[in-house]
């Protein structure tokens, strides 16, 4: 009698996935929701004292941390390595570069800029971390701090763990997960229990540095659908936002990154282009024009003295609110960006990456941010009636709204700006989904379609969870749950660094041998 022949069979749920990272995941991330949907309150207390922990005493690291990797990414760029290319000798780009920035845009800050990009200029304007507020200079220096959170230093970020892992993926054939980072450190070893802790804490930092994003998202989806339609504004019809969408991102992750998130990241950045020429066009254009040239000159003027300032004589309360909050969010936020943008990445050259990823989203990011937060600047100083400020220091998430408010035709920009939110939720929610299945199916391209399901719905589960357990305080539960997820991040994103650079030495090592680029 003979044993019937056990056929492999592609679609199983255990086909692709890493029983142990898949187990250890969700017992963490389930643990979470459990604790922060049954003991709110206690859940809210605990994640706040470890986030007093971290900005006392390891927000300087945070500092250091993302400086470097500005500083090295540059250097790379501009070193003999930059040539190299992310695959092998015969590999070219898979995607166009329209569609390529589109996709990793979308996916970097689309959703986070929108919903900042009126209101941190206003509130430093109202708070500055130095001199007086309320002034031309509190104006001027808004913006320069805008763009200090949101610029160089938050792609660099990105860059260092999405060149790191479409570098050993694809030039060394390794899975598609953070694990492949620590090959030339821990060889064979990251196949086994080592390899498995580092993708879960990938996961963990994935998963909420997403779920504060999709909450900045639902905050303000709220305060659109209020202003276009009266909906209430309150966490419960927050959390119902959160998974009428969670929804559509389920959808759309179904169809595949060449089809349906393609198409969907390149309208996000049609209609984000045409919103914006409307804003500078309706706005102050000349305005616009001069404070850009003034706020880049003032940014790059006083970016050693930003990315060093720990506040240790004026003290760090408002350190701690935006800049250790920014860097902590981008940290988490890393692997599922970084995996994301490596996975749309392959046969590109390092210098190709660095440029693309660190210096074009910059530049956009300082347009998008002098429209909307200039024009808002503009008519808090020479319009003061309007009181946009008093509005936005009361909501934030009546920022951008406020600022339409006063501008012609803001119905129709108010329902446009909100359609942008929503579609940005939609790609944020779809892109993590796509990195999360990598990460717990030993970087699978390919996995059964039930997983992304599972993971979509997890998503929006960890989002939901952060505003019931912040209430009132939503958006302070969402800062500590990112600055908290940042911290296991940073350390991986440490040694990716030293791993990478020890790798492409040794590409040089061999005698008598160039390496293909």
């Amino acid at each position: 009698m003979t044993t019937p022949r056990r056929h492999f069979r592609p679609n199983a749920f255990f086909a692709t996935v890493n029983p142990s990272v898949f187990i250890a995941s969700a017992i963490i991330i389930g643990g979470f929701v459990g604790f922060g949907v049954l003991a709110p309150t206690a859940a809210a207390k605990a994640f706040s004292a470890v986030h007093a922990f971290i900005t006392q005493y390891l927000g300087w690291g945070y500092l250091l941390t993302v400086s470097f990797f500005v500083v090295f990414l540059l250097w790379l760029a501009a070193s003999r390595y930059g040539t190299i290319r992310l695959g092998q000798p015969n590999d070219r780009p898979q995607f166009r570069f329209s569609a390529w920035f589109a996709m990793l845009f979308s996916a970097g800050m689309g959703i986070g800029l929108v919903f900042w990009g009126v209101a941190e200029p206003i509130l430093h304007y109202q708070n500055p971390p130095m001199g007086e507020a309320g002034t031309p200079h509190a104006a001027r220096q808004a913006m320069i701090y805008s763009f200090y959170h949101w610029g160089l230093h938050a792609w660099a970020v990105y860059v260092m763990l999405g060149l790191s892992v479409a570098y050993f993926s694809y030039r060394h054939r390794l899975p598609l997960t953070i694990r492949s980072i620590f090959y030339p450190l821990l060889g064979d070893r990251i196949y086994g229990p080592i390899g498995h802790g580092i993708d879960v804490l990938a996961v963990f930092g994935t998963l909420f540095g997403l779920a504060t994003s999709l909450g900045f998202g639902a905050m303000q989806l709220n305060t659109g659908l209020n202003v276009l339609f009266g909906l209430p504004v309150s966490p419960a019809w927050q959390v119902g936002i959160i998974g009428a969408i969670t929804s559509l991102a389920v959808i759309s992750v179904l169809s595949g990154i060449d089809r349906g998130l393609k198409w969907l990241s390149l309208f996000n950045l049609g209609l984000a282009l045409v919103f914006m020429a409307f804003v500078f066009v309706a706005g102050p254009s000349l305005f616009l024009l001069r404070f850009l040239l003034d706020s880049v000159g003032g940014y790059f003027q006083q970016i050693v003295g930003m990315s060093l300032y720990t506040g240790a004589i004026e003290g760090s309360e408002w350190q701690k609110q935006w800049t250790m909050f920014y860097w902590g969010w981008w940290i988490a936020w890393s692997p599922f960006v970084g995996i994301f943008i490596a996975r749309i990445s392959k046969g590109r050259t390092i210098r190709e990456f660095i440029v693309g990823v660190l210096g074009l989203p910059t530049l956009f990011v300082f347009v998008w941010l002098t429209v909307f937060g200039g024009t808002a600047l503009h008519l808090e100083l020479f319009s003061p009636a309007l009181s946009i400020a008093e509005a936005v220091n009361q909501d934030t998430t009546v920022a951008l709204y406020q600022m339409l408010a006063a501008l012609p035709w803001s119905e129709l920009s108010s329902a446009i700006a909100t359609l942008l939110i929503a579609t940005y939720f939609v790609t944020s929610s779809d892109s993590g989904t796509f990195v999360v299945d990598a990460l717990i199916s030993r970087g699978a391209k390919h996995s059964p379609r039930r997983q992304r399901v599972i993971w979509g719905l997890t998503e929006g589960a960890v989002a939901a969870t952060l505003l019931i357990m912040g209430g009132e305080q939503a958006l302070q539960s969402l800062q500590t749950g990112a600055l908290t997820a940042g911290l296991p991040v940073a350390l991986i994103l440490l040694v990716a660094s030293v791993s990478l650079l020890r790798a492409l030495r040794r590409e040089y090592e061999v005698p008598g041998v160039q390496p293909q680029i």
